[in-house]
């Protein structure tokens, strides 16, 4: 089965949410600075959602690894 892009949107989009709380945890515990910890956090989520989604495509483009399998 094909991913859709919205499909690879969405899992990218949830996957960063995760990642960005964290990240934003980590920046506010070194600098005790909750705006500049919040601005990395939507920099970081910005460009990783991206970064995955390119990713998802380019794999879905290549074929290493696909089953060629028809599942009924």
């Amino acid at each position: 089965m094909k991913e859709s892009h919205l499909r690879s949107i969405s899992k990218a989009v949830s996957w960063r949410i995760c990642g960005t709380l964290f990240t934003m945890i980590i920046a506010f515990l070194i600098t005790h600075k909750l705006n500049f910890s919040i601005y990395i956090g939507l920099l970081e989520f910005i460009t990783k959602v991206g970064l995955f989604y390119l990713h998802e495509r380019l794999w879905e483009a290549i074929s290493l690894f696909k089953s060629e399998k028809v599942i009924m």
